[in-house]
């Protein structure tokens, strides 16, 4: 059992033992082209939480990763077949529940690991400060951390090369062949200011995609998949590090 993860965990060892952060990971339940799972930002969100929480843990860090919330925001995935779409308000409600025993309990920390380009937790964290003043609340962005570019050949935001070659290397039983992927196409928007990126509204994924993929990810190996999986967890274990040693009211300088 990994004392970290609190699935693997049981009331003998932490009926006295007290964890300093906890991590969430949260993903989505959702189509990635015609190759992966609809589960890969599950399985994403659960081996990177798992082995930066490890590495971090291993460095010293009281941290305990929670089990991963299956499902996110899919209102532009509506007519996406089992596309499951939860509310931001919903994320809302989980996370103050979530917070309140948290806060109950005296673990004052608390990192949310996002494994989903349709979640948005950052006004609820805003929401969620004036609520629990007495906690530092985080989240972060996986897929944001490192430069894709050093990693892999061809970008992409869904099911592309980076997201295959993850689950290449982490499940490799279920990812088809690549001649069985589309080729992740992307049309843009008419809307100038859209295409720009200084404006925005919610993509229609079935007009924007034939596949549900965005990337090509027809040059994905396993090989580039470890090579990225293996900094980022680095990366996140490092995140975990600086806020377990962070103190209230000193975090800037």
């Amino acid at each position: 059992m990994r004392p970290y993860l609190l699935k693997e965990a049981n009331w003998k060892d932490l009926q006295h033992f007290r964890y300093e952060m906890a991590v969430l990971p949260w993903g989505a339940t959702e189509a990635h082209n015609y190759h992966m799972p609809y589960g890969t930002d599950v399985y994403e969100a659960d081996a990177i939480g798992a082995e930066s929480g490890r590495k971090a843990w291993e460095q010293g860090a009281k941290v305990v990763i929670l089990p991963t919330i299956p499902f996110g925001v899919n209102t532009g995935q509506s007519d996406i077949y089992l596309d499951i779409n939860i509310y931001p308000s919903t994320q809302l409600i989980i996370l103050r529940d979530i917070l309140e025993t948290l806060n109950r309990q005296g673990i004052k920390k608390f990192l949310i690991l996002n494994s989903h380009g349709g979640n948005n937790f950052q006004p609820m964290l805003r929401e969620l400060g004036l609520q629990f003043p007495d906690m530092m609340l985080f989240t972060c962005n996986w897929f944001q951390a490192l430069d894709k570019n050093q990693y892999f050949e061809e970008s992409g935001d869904h099911a592309d090369e980076m997201e295959t070659a993850l689950i290449q290397l982490l499940h490799p039983e279920l990812v088809l062949s690549l001649e069985e992927a589309g080729d992740g196409a992307e049309k843009k928007s008419v809307i100038r200011g859209v295409r720009e990126k200084w404006a925005w509204a919610e993509r229609k994924w079935s007009q924007v995609t034939e596949d549900t993929g965005i990337g090509n990810p027809k040059k994905s190996t396993p090989e580039k998949g470890k090579r990225y999986f293996d900094d980022v967890t680095d990366k996140v274990a490092d995140l975990i590090l600086d806020i377990c040693s962070a103190r209230p009211g000193e975090l800037y300088r």
